[in-house]
């Protein structure tokens, strides 16, 4: 990094990413990298913005991640935010800070794991900036269009609404679990912390089908749900049986002495959907009915409170 400078490294990431002339153009990107800003196309005339944080150690560790691997996490979690609102992503700006002894090489495989990710969902990284630091950091910003729809907000569910899940609930804690023990394996379950894979089209299909609420489920089921519950005032019950941890994750759960709800109950950084819906009719075909709403407050698991809660920095 030291030896071919900041703007080097500015050349070098801009090379290495698609711009709308070499890959067909999208019409959402007017301009893209290269210029003092970007501009985008906005046809809704709302923009979903989200920001997200990533520090080297306390959210990836490049001796359990390769920098694809960073880069595709790094993107698939700003991209959660956004359809966790109804919108499609469309854009990322990256905030890019290493240190001067990092070898290129890793960079390179960051800026494709970008790449890699932006391709699933159509969108582009149009900008960002870089620094020098002691340690890696990453700064990403996600944009989104909602296409014309209301905005599914955390403040919207009802008493008699259905509660609903898209995509896998505890892997990617199951994974933590196991690379903290300094196991490669099972690595179906390992990759899922490395590489989590939100349910893209789904958010702005559940916003389609009249979804009342919905987040994506970054810090753990019980917990993301809990903001559900506290914006709308409302109490969430889920039924237990609904949310049983498939076999793989009992399986790794009985090898670490560790109760697998937990990982369904409390673990992140997989990334599903959980939201509301008016009935179960309004439940989209890929989606599974998890809960009810009632009138009260919190989130209870079989009429129970769940003791464990999900991540929260600074706790």
């Amino acid at each position: 990094m030291a030896d071919i400078g900041e703007f080097g490294l500015i050349d070098r990431i801009t090379a290495a990413l698609p711009t709308p002339a070499s890959d067909g153009g999208y019409a959402h990107v007017v301009v893209g990298t290269g210029d003092d800003a970007a501009v985008l196309a906005v046809p809704d005339g709302r923009i979903v913005a989200s920001t997200d944080l990533l520090l080297e150690n306390r959210h990836f560790r490049r001796d359990w991640s390769t920098a694809t691997d960073v880069g595709r996490k790094a993107a698939a979690r700003n991209f959660a935010d956004i359809i966790a609102m109804g919108a499609v992503p469309t854009a990322l700006l990256v905030g890019l800070a290493v240190p001067g002894g990092l070898e290129l090489s890793w960079v390179d495989g960051l800026v494709a794991g970008f790449a890699e990710e932006c391709a699933q969902v159509g969108a582009r990284v149009v900008g960002g900036d870089v620094s020098a630091c002691d340690t890696i950091v990453l700064s990403v910003t996600a944009l989104g269009d909602l296409g014309g729809r209301e905005p599914v907000r955390l403040g919207g569910a009802r008493a008699g609404d259905v509660v609903a899940i898209c995509g896998r609930l505890g892997w990617a804690a199951a994974g933590f679990a196991v690379l903290s023990r300094g196991f490669r394996s099972p690595v179906q379950v390992v990759n899922a912390h490395r590489r989590p894979e939100p349910p893209y089209a789904q958010g702005p299909r559940a916003a389609e089908c009249g979804a009342t609420a919905m987040t994506d489920v970054s810090d753990g089921l019980i917990a993301d749900l809990g903001h559900i519950a506290a914006a709308s005032g409302v109490r969430i019950d889920l039924r237990g049986e609904a949310l049983a941890a498939p076999a793989k994750l009992r399986d790794v759960a009985s090898a670490l002495n560790v109760d697998p709800m937990t990982w369904v109950l409390t673990g992140g950084d997989d990334y599903a959907l959980a939201a509301t819906f008016p009935n179960f009719a309004s439940v989209p075909p890929d989606w599974t009915s998890v809960g009810l709403v009632r009138e009260g407050e919190g989130v209870r698991v079989d009429g129970r409170r769940w003791n464990e809660g999900g991540h929260e920095h600074f706790r």
